[in-house]
């Protein structure tokens, strides 16, 4: 098995803290959640959206319990006020 790639694609508040080509590897499959552990640590500023925001991958909304365990696209979704 060679690893899998993910690749962040974040919206709203979230995006501008964020660079917009954000690739990560790993080597084995991961959690949602170590996955956005590893952002925050490598990008600070955005600790306190990514505490917040709703992950999916295509239409779905997924918990950060889920593993990851091929090349995906998770989507970072910032909260929205209101209803």
């Amino acid at each position: 098995m060679s690893g899998i790639q993910v690749t962040i694609d974040a919206y709203g508040a979230i995006e501008r803290q964020l660079p917009p080509q954000l690739v990560l590897d790993y080597p084995t499959e991961i959690l949602v959640g170590d996955v956005l552990d590893q952002i925050s640590q490598q990008y600070p500023q955005a600790e306190k959206a990514l505490e917040r925001c709703a992950c999916a991958i295509g239409e779905d909304i997924i918990p950060r319990q889920t593993t990851l365990k091929h090349d995906c696209t998770l989507v970072l979704l910032s909260p929205v006020a209101g209803g």
